[in-house]
């Protein structure tokens, strides 16, 4: 199964049987609101905190998951989930709801991919038959974590990115029929001395660019050989970085082919500076606007390349660099 040096070439790929998007209002005005599956009215979500409604964009999007396959929770081996929040407790305390055996994952915005990968591991080498996996952020549960409250008014720069509302989930089969998981490169943490907490998408492309060149090379395949790549949330800066990274290195790219989820969910209108970011972002854009895509047969080959700033308040605070990281997963129809 292992192809190259970081590269898991499935054998017998695991299929996403089921999915499920939510977001909140913000999202629910946004460029792709037709591919979610449920919005919430607003940010508190009927909940005392932003950390609990942040909880239940993820017990909310794994209903949806399970009722669409007309699963339940007793049906499903393990939970790979993950998000930003204070040791991934949104996570743990919605496990602790669904009651199904539990790996939690930090990846930070690289985590989709990081769960859809150890996802495929499991279904396709016999260790489970059915995975429930994905990743959730809330806008105002990270600002007040990493940056400041919203209603502290704090101005931004332009770099900055917008983090998405929101959960994605999908349940990953070892049999069925859908888009099949055909392989996954584990990225390396690439960190190139950026320091600046607002230019997510700059620090993290270099990330995306390793995981993406290391991906062509363990499967031996050529950059055009997917419909589209998928970047998670490199929004403007990044996007044109890695773009620059990829054509500097004779990639030839189609820029048209090159999508960064984070310039995808929300409309150019809504000031989101330079981009979407956040867990959610990478999840909700793949399992509802691209696995759409693909049981639609409007592509059959895509690559997903989440990617993730590992800082923390504390790093940040003690001025250090940003070590990123990105892991990138194949989705393919037969």
């Amino acid at each position: 199964m292992l192809q190259g040096k970081a590269t898991w070439n499935f054998q017998n790929p695991a299929t996403i049987i089921s999915n499920g998007t939510v977001g909140g209002p913000f999202e629910k005005q946004g460029n792709i609101n037709k591919d979610f599956d449920s919005f919430f009215s607003d940010q508190w979500m009927k909940e005392k905190s932003f950390e609990q409604a942040h909880r239940l964009l993820i017990e909310e999007a794994s209903d949806i998951a399970l009722k669409k396959a007309n699963l339940k929770t007793s049906d499903i081996h393990f939970f790979l989930h993950g998000d930003l929040i204070n040791q991934i407790t949104p996570t743990s305390f919605a496990a602790r709801s669904l009651e199904i055996p539990y790996i939690g994952l930090f990846s930070a915005c690289a985590t989709s991919m990081e769960g859809l990968a150890l996802s495929a591991l499991l279904t396709s080498g016999g260790y489970a038959e059915k995975v429930l996996t994905g990743a959730a952020s809330h806008n105002s549960a990270v600002e007040k974590q990493f940056r400041y409250p919203t209603e502290y008014g704090s101005q931004k720069p332009d770099t900055s990115q917008w983090t998405v509302t929101g959960a994605g989930v999908a349940i990953v089969a070892s049999k069925g029929e859908g888009p099949k998981i055909t392989s996954a490169t584990i990225g390396k943490v690439v960190d190139k001395g950026l320091t600046d907490p607002f230019n997510m998408g700059g620090a993290m492309a270099p990330a995306a660019f390793d995981t993406i060149s290391q991906h062509l090379q363990d499967r031996n395949i050529d950059i055009n050989y997917y419909d589209y790549i998928l970047t998670g949330d490199l929004a403007k800066i990044g996007r044109r970085v890695c773009l620059d990274l990829l054509k500097e290195n004779n990639f030839q790219v189609v820029e048209e082919k090159f999508i960064d989820c984070g310039l995808t969910i929300y409309n150019k209108d809504q000031p989101v500076f330079a981009g979407a970011s956040g867990p959610a972002c990478s999840a909700i854009v793949t399992y509802g606007h691209f696995l759409k895509k693909l049981r639609n047969k409007e592509c059959n080959r895509i690559l997903v390349v989440a990617t993730g700033a590992l800082l923390s308040p504390l790093t940040v605070q003690q001025k250090q660099s940003i070590p990123c990281i990105a892991h990138a997963v194949s989705i393919e129809n037969n």
